[in-house]
């Protein structure tokens, strides 16, 4: 599992233990031990030395080119870059000498010489780390007085990233993210000197389906991303740790909001995923978010309040329930979270439910690539399918809903394979984010938080359960599906009590289904609930670049 420090659910991590092949060396006066084959530059990061650096990325391949990380290394003549120079055996090495510092102060200098210092209209103002460097190594006047060269302005590379030419610094770290992510060499180096751009060969695009990592990996905001660019300063948002719902591979995230609206998602490290990357598709999951969203109780087709809504709800199905359960269907989500589907299986088994089903976006084999896209476009299949096991439930894919099934209570807006003519002779109570689908012709639909408005869990195709964090508060009246199953089970008379794989169904909080679930489902009993995470204001997070 992962670390629960990461806003993921894990079993308690164990005592720190030496790394294999240890080497100790001296940075600035202090011992440090690491990882034989460790960089100087990570060595420092360990004892909360930051080097300076450009070209250097903890996910690409080293190519020491922007001579940013200089440093002195005793017994060594020259200054060598720290992300290249690998520590070794009572090795000693100086960052705050005045060798290295003049060092790192001219090669700053001289990265600024041709670049158009305008930091007023420039996106990457606030998490651009030219500009961090600049104010914490060197805040001095320009010395330029002949005329900088120009280079080219708002270069369309292709269906996402805007470059700007001059602000490029040559570090090439988004050359080797499309190497490295994408498996695609898309980008390059053209021409000498001071006229050297970064371009795309003659007549191609940069379209690769990870392209925007290039945009997370530049160091100044020479790339922008087409569908954040001129949106707002990066320091107006808050930043809340989440995992993507674009499809089962869950990639850790950040969700960067304001005022209640998502304005973009970018990736949070975490190398048992995604390391440092996510595909473009799953970045733009956040639209949905705004999209489509049901905010209040609906009951033929009228608005109305939630105690009416769970009253018409549990009207239409407690003379089923009496008289023939079999009749009900239930439908657990693929995209819902692990509480949401726990709680709603639960109640399945207290009313006597038999018809259980699964439903979810139907799969994309095609964009299945090997990497960080699978054709699972769902995010919590794996734990859907443990859910229904542990509680004993025999769930069947809502395509082969039973011909005896005349009322469903639904999780979500997917009903694949069923038929249309099917639908209209059934009596739906939605409990869903979104007012689409089977949802706009339901009896009773109730609004539920959407991913990004809830806190829960759900697992990966790798069984890994990841934590998600409510960055903000859902639409109208929505509430976390969980709470509106409660509701519904209180109003069918299925309350407090109860003992078995039924247990009890009144839960004032997601860590409360949390606990109950990891005690139900044998391979999640030693998860933990990973604390809440609190959104951070990204003007207090310093430089992401």
């Amino acid at each position: 599992m992962t670390d629960a420090a990461t806003s993921a659910t894990a079993t308690p991590a164990p005592a720190a233990a030496p790394p294999p092949d240890p080497v100790t060396l001296t940075i600035d006066g202090m011992p440090v031990t690491v990882k034989k084959g460790t960089n100087v530059l990570e060595a420092a990061r360990t004892l909360g030395i930051d080097i300076s650096a450009f070209c250097y990325h903890p996910g690409l391949p080293v190519v020491a080119q922007c001579r940013q990380c200089l440093v002195s290394v005793e017994k060594n003549p020259k200054l060598q870059p720290s992300c290249q120079q690998t520590c070794g055996e009572g090795m000693v090495v100086r960052t705050t000498d005045a060798q290295s510092t003049l060092a790192r102060q001219q090669q700053l200098e001289f990265t600024l010489l041709n670049h158009p210092i305008d930091c007023p209209i420039c996106d990457k103002a606030g998490e651009c780390t030219l500009q961090k460097l600049y104010f914490e190594h060197d805040n001095h006047d320009s010395r330029v007085d002949v005329p900088k060269v120009h280079k080219a302005k708002v270069v369309d590379l292709g269906p996402t990233i805007v470059l700007d030419q001059e602000r490029c610094i040559l570090c090439s770290r988004c050359i080797r993210a499309c190497d490295e992510v994408a498996g695609e060499h898309q980008l390059e180096f053209a021409h000498r000197g001071d006229h050297q751009v970064l371009t795309t060969a003659p007549g191609a695009q940069l379209d690769n389906p990870y392209s925007l990592n290039t945009v997370d990996v530049c160091p100044v905001g020479a790339l922008t991303a087409k569908d954040f660019r001129f949106t707002m300063r990066a320091w107006e948002l808050e930043a809340t740790p989440s995992v993507c719902n674009g499809c089962a591979t869950g990639c850790n995230i950040e969700i960067h909001h304001k005022h209640g609206r998502a304005w973009r998602l970018v990736p949070r490290h975490n190398p048992d995923v995604n390391k440092y990357w996510m595909c473009d598709e799953g970045r733009v999951t956040y639209h949905q978010l705004r999209e489509h969203r049901l905010a209040t109780p609906v009951v033929d087709g009228l608005p109305a309040g939630w105690d009416r809504a769970i009253r018409a709800a549990a009207d239409h199905l407690a003379p089923v329930l009496a008289a023939a359960p079999q009749q009900v269907g239930v439908v657990l989500s693929a995209e819902h979270t692990n509480e949401d589907n726990f709680v709603l299986g639960k109640l399945a088994k207290a009313w006597g439910a038999t018809g259980i089903y699964v439903a979810g976006k139907p799969a994309e084999p095609a964009r299945a690539d090997g990497r960080l896209r699978v054709a699972d476009v769902n995010p919590n299949t794996s734990g859907v399918t443990l859910i229904a096991a542990a509680l004993g439930l025999t769930a069947r894919p809502v395509g082969e809903l039973a011909a005896e099934v005349r009322s469903l209570v639904l999780l979500g807006a997917e009903l694949p394979g069923v038929d249309p003519g099917r639908l209209r002779e059934l009596d739906v109570i939605a409990i869903s984010a979104y007012e689409r689908g089977p949802v706009t012709t339901a009896k009773v639909a109730l609004p539920a938080a959407a991913w990004a408005e809830a806190s829960g869990t759900v697992t990966n195709v790798q069984h890994h359960v990841q934590r998600m964090h409510a960055a903000f508060a859902p639409p109208g009246q929505a509430l976390p599906a969980w709470e509106a199953m409660v509701r519904l089970a209180q109003a069918t008379s299925i309350g407090t009590g109860g003992s078995g794989t039924a247990g009890k169904l009144s839960f004032a909080h997601a860590r409360e289904v949390f606990k109950d679930m990891t005690q139900t489902v044998a391979a999640w009993s030693a998860l933990t609930w990973a604390r809440e995470a609190r959104p951070l204001a990204l003007r207090f997070a310093g430089s992401r670049g």
